[in-house]
Parts: C-alpha cells; structure tokens; sequence
C-alpha cells in the first residue's frame, strides 16, 4: 500500500473511530450535572416553575439538574449565555415568551431560532395586581383613577417583556395610559409593589396568599373564564377588553445539540411533566402543565413568534 492509500485509509479510520466515540458519549448521556439557566433572579415566578421540574428532570436523567439564575438585560443575559454555550446537551435554557418580545423590541438580538426546543413544560395566566396602598376596590375604580390622572399610576414591569406587554395592552383596550417602573424580574418587582413602591404589576395566582393575607389586590385575570383558585376575580374579558395572555415556559437547548441527545431530553421531560407531584406544584402557583414534545413545540413557537410580533407591532413597539 502506497503512503497515499495508507493515509487515507488511516484518515478514514480516524474519523470513524471518532464518530463512534461520538456516538458512545451521546449514547451514555448524562455522565455529569446538566446546568440549567434561568434568566431571571431566584424567588420570581419563572425560578419557582423551574425549579420542581428540574427535580423532577433529574429523576429521569440520573444526574443532577442544577438552576442557574444569569439576571440582567430583561432576561437577555441569561438567554446569551445559554445561546453561547457549548451545544452538549450540559446546558440548557428555562425560557419564555420574553425571547419574542425582546427581539422583536430590539433590546436583544437573541432569538427562539438561536435553540433547538426541547419541550413546553406550563402555562401561567397573567394577573393584573395592586399595592394594598391603592384605593381601588376595582377595575371600574383603577380606570376612572387613570383617566383622571394619565401617565401618574406607575407599573413594576421588566421592560420589553412580558410583564411590560401585557400592562400595555390593557392600556391600549381601555385608553388609560399608565408609567412604567423597571425592574428585573416578578422577585424585586413583587418586593417593590408589597412594599408599595408601585401601583401595579404583573403577577399571577402565584400570589394568591399575599392577596388572601391583604398584601396585595388582584385586579383582573386575563384567562378565558374565572379560575375556582380566584372565583372572585374578574376576567378582562368579563370588563370589556378582549384579552386572554398566559406565560408559556419551555425547555431549550443551544443550537446543535446532538439530536440523540434532544432525543432523550425530551423523552426525560415526558415524563417528568406527568409526575403528580409536579402537577401539584404547578396547580399551587396557578400555573397548569401544557406540555408539548419537541415536535410540537417547535411548530407552537413559530406560531407565538407570530402571535408577539403582532402584538408588538400593535402596540407600536415593533423596532424590527
């Protein structure tokens, strides 16, 4: 054999014995602790989701499934370290509908796309709430407040997310026109209203004790109908406006992931959805189990990246 012929054989067996090394470590996945970033800071409403699906996760995986709070920049830092990492299926990204609206409001330039999805794990009905300090007893009283005194009634919201949105689109179906406070996350903004530091904010049933003990006053849910854990709460369809918004939270993976690799991901997140016990956990936080498969979640993504585009676009917030 010619030394051309034998380096090429040796080529070729090189690469299959790389392949197959490959192939072997995809196959005995997870040998290590998985990392899982969540964008946003421990004790808000995305962590506490989180974090009873990544024990239940590691049931399945055999390894540890470790929550990394990355805060910052409307919950894009969390979502660069996720995109920028490396694609071994030992990161993985706790996301959602933020990325869309993010993107599309031109503070990030990190979109659903820069992933590969894994699965949809729940779905929170979002919740307009009031600081106990507010004299409001209703919807009808916050809406003659604000028409009186546009621009003055303040909003805890993380800007260009979700919890900015979906006060905006109140404003826009009721033509009240509130101020928006910043900050990172439902934990300091939640912190921020019980210490009556804002009028309003975006929360969900996850706060349904600090109402009960007077800390705070749902104003309106944003579901199709009443939830028997708030029956006394209205739904702002019930007042006129015609909106139903709910938070919907996924699993990601950065961009080419091994697809043996997703493959077991989303057999494990299965299974880990089904658990009853965290079923329990979600109902708790008013938050129901809306799992989809890989498959189907990234058909329902394209979907809700068109859905929040044209929200964005009418609430004039569109910068791409």
């Amino acid at each position: 054999m010619d030394t051309r012929r034998t380096a090429i054989v040796l080529a070729a067996l090189g690469t299959a014995l790389g392949l197959s090394t490959v192939a072997a470590a995809q196959s005995q996945y997870p040998e290590r602790p998985i990392k899982m970033i969540v964008p946003w800071a421990a004790g808000g409403d995305t962590d506490n989701i989180f974090r009873p699906f990544a024990a239940e996760l590691q049931k399945q995986l055999g390894q540890p499934v470790v929550i990394a709070n990355v805060t910052g920049a409307s919950g894009t830092a969390g979502a660069r370290e996720a995109r920028n990492s490396p694609a071994d299926g030992y990161t993985l990204y706790a996301v959602h509908d933020y990325i869309h609206l993010t993107y599309y409001a031109g503070i990030s330039d990190v979109k659903y796309t820069d992933f590969e999805p894994i699965c949809l794990v729940a779905a929170t009905p979002s919740v307009l709430t009031a600081s106990p300090k507010t004299p409001w007893k209703s919807w009808q009283d916050l809406a003659e407040d604000a028409k009186k005194r546009p621009g003055q009634i303040t909003v805890g919201a993380t800007l260009g997310s979700t919890s900015h949105i979906f006060p905006a689109m109140i404003e826009k179906a009721s033509g009240v026109k509130f101020k928006y406070v910043s900050y990172e996350g439902l934990a300091p903004r939640m912190n921020a209203i019980l210490g009556g530091h804002v009028d309003l904010t975006d929360s969900n049933l996850t706060q349904k004790g600090s109402v009960e003990a007077g800390l705070l006053k749902f104003i309106a849910i944003a579901s199709e109908q009443r939830t028997p854990e708030a029956p006394n709460v209205p739904t702002l369809k019930e007042l006129g406006m015609n909106i139903v918004y709910e938070v919907v939270r996924g699993v990601m993976a950065p961009k080419n992931t091994p697809a043996a690799v997703r493959q077991r991901l989303d057999q494990a997140c299965t299974k880990a959805v089904t658990e009853p016990a965290f079923a329990a956990s979600m109902k708790a936080q008013g938050t129901a189990v809306a799992h989809k498969n890989s498959a189907d979640y990234a058909k329902f993504l394209d979907k809700i990246d068109g859905d929040n585009k044209a929200i964005m676009a009418d609430l004039n917030l569109l910068k791409r």
